[in-house]
């Protein structure tokens, strides 16, 4: 069987859904199947291995350069490239639904009868800017919402986006599928080992270290995060990412800013700190967190991103965000840190516990093999 998996980015872009992509890739080639990956050509594509083949597409990504929106916009030839290699499809993966490039292929996969699975990883962001929260509310409703009723299957990767879109008429159940950690790459270590890391590292061995891991992006809290740094400068304020709110730019000393870390190479970072941290919004379930409890660390997040999965909210710390109030939000997620870190924040039991629980609930393998029954259930028989 021949698989098609759309994105907008490839794993090189270094966010969320490319990450989750570029593992779910692996994982289903080494389950025998043959996997072809579309998104643009902005980051460089993985090289192609037995198994699986790369396809960058040309697209403008001129959103994301200047409104910190990731939406590349394909051109005429790579909807043409999009086309041909639907038609040679067996069946369709689409990871998230409004991207322009999920968009192309699911209407050609529909006109070519190519069964469609869609994995939703978010639902609305609420933009602090009118017009654009505005433009993705219409969109989800006029694009995403009947995308996903006439998918043949949809996965969800959280509650909260299962929820947002509940009243969809969808053509079967859909499913909820949690991302996938790798506990050979993301666990606790000593606190010997910790010193060691920090070292390496340029972190203060005598102070709290506080993490964040993400896109330097609006929704992802940077404004509140910036408060904090200032609110606490007895606290090291390690910032592992990019974007176009750079931590650097805020000219303090007790902030560190890690721009070329990602996937495998940022698992030293996480177990050199203390607490992760995360005032997003808008997100589905960020792997970020996963990787961060894998590690042993405890989390301090949004309300709203608490709510992702059930099970895994009794080993989070939520905080209300209240845009209206970007202050007293700092000094709210402060006060949780301190209370966080004063409990059972560097307990070696409880760091334990944190791994133990990501190890189980949400392995890699598992994640696959969900999928592969998925894509299996919809697709032509005899294949």
């Amino acid at each position: 069987m021949k698989l098609l998996m759309v994105t907008h980015y490839f794993e090189s872009h270094r966010s969320g859904i490319e990450l989750v992509a570029g593992r779910l890739v692996q994982e289903l080639v080494t389950l025998g199947q043959e996997v072809v990956w579309v998104a643009s050509n902005v980051t460089p594509p993985p090289d192609s291995k037995v198994g699986s083949r790369a396809v960058a597409l040309n697209a403008n990504n001129i959103t994301e350069r200047y409104l910190g929106i990731p939406l590349p916009i394909p051109s005429l030839g790579a909807i043409r490239q999009i086309r041909r290699e639907v038609q040679h499809a067996d069946v369709v993966l689409l990871q998230d639904s409004l991207y322009p490039m999920c968009i192309a292929a699911f209407l050609f996969a529909r006109s070519s009868r190519r069964p469609v699975v869609i994995t939703q990883h978010i639902g609305i962001i609420p933009y602090n800017n009118r017009v654009v929260r505005t433009v993705m509310r219409v969109a989800n409703r006029i694009i995403v919402r009947p995308m996903l009723a006439r998918a043949n299957q949809v996965a969800f990767v959280s509650e909260i986006t299962a929820r947002y879109f509940s009243r969809v008429r969808f053509r079967s159940t859909p499913k909820l599928i949690f991302n996938g950690v790798d506990p050979d790459i993301y666990f606790p270590v000593p606190a010997e080992r910790k010193l060691k890391l920090r070292q390496r590292l340029g972190l203060a061995a005598d102070r709290p270290v506080v993490l964040f891991v993400g896109r330097f992006v609006e929704k992802k809290g940077l404004h509140i995060l910036s408060r904090m740094a200032r609110l606490r400068p007895d606290i090291v304020w390690a910032f592992a990412g990019w974007g176009q709110l750079n931590p650097c730019d805020w000219g303090l000393s007790n902030v560190i800013v890690f721009s070329d870390l990602a996937g495998p190479s940022i698992a030293p970072l996480y177990q050199a700190s203390d607490l992760f941290v995360l005032p997003s919004k808008g997100e589905g379930f960020p792997l970020v967190i996963q990787e961060a409890l894998a590690c042993g660390l405890p989390v301090v997040c949004s309300a709203e991103t608490a709510d992702a999965d059930a099970a895994v909210s009794a080993l989070l710390s939520a905080v209300p965000l209240d845009e209206r109030n970007p202050a007293g939000t700092a000094l709210a997620f402060c006060e949780q840190i301190d209370r966080t870190l004063a409990g059972d924040g560097n307990d070696a039991r409880a760091s334990k516990e944190r791994f133990q629980f990501v190890s189980q609930r949400y392995c890699w393998r598992a994640t696959a093999t969900k999928y592969l029954d998925l894509i299996r259930s919809v697709a032509p028989k005899g294949l």
